[in-house]
């Protein structure tokens, strides 16, 4: 289910849709199933229905409104593909990112990748790139070791997009 990523998830039931999909599946047609912008009841909703391998919907250091359906995820063994994971159209930017990133001497974009992937083990990333440069810049992000205190630094950037659990 994919709705316009600038609006966010949509409420409502996918069940229709969803049971769409089912259908190929049991057809042979789609071998693995996931959603995509869907709110917490909608994942509920789909896994009720059948199993998921995927849940892919906005998340990275500033919009973290999915952490604790990320965290009941990884408890299950179910992925979560973050969509602009360096922020989309507007980059992100935030003066701790830059000060961790300056700190490691790295990109700021490399930090927020490295947050990323700290983040939690379902994380799958796939961010994008327009050259080599920014390439280079996603790769390197694998590789950086994040101190505690850069982690809590980062985790304050998006403290206020969470909802309060």
């Amino acid at each position: 289910m994919c709705v316009c990523a600038q609006a966010g998830p949509r409420p409502g039931s996918l069940a229709e849709a969803f049971g769409a999909l089912v259908e190929l599946q049991r057809e042979g047609l789609i071998r693995h199933l996931g959603v995509s912008n869907a709110t917490e009841e909608q994942v509920t909703e789909a896994r009720g229905v059948a199993p998921i391998v995927c849940v892919q919907n906005m998340y990275n250091l500033a919009h973290r409104h999915d952490d604790a359906l990320i965290d009941r995820l990884a408890a299950d063994g179910v992925a979560y593909v973050p969509f602009f994971p360096l922020g989309g159209f507007t980059p992100l930017q935030s003066s701790a990112l830059s000060a961790v990133a300056a700190r490691l001497e790295t990109a700021p974009m490399s930090v927020a990748l490295a947050w990323l992937l700290r983040r939690s083990p379902n994380l799958l990333l796939i961010p994008g790139t327009s050259s080599t440069a920014h390439l280079r810049e996603n790769v390197a992000g694998a590789g950086l070791s994040l101190s505690p205190e850069d982690l809590a630094e980062l985790d304050e950037i998006g403290a206020g997009s969470a909802p309060a659990n």
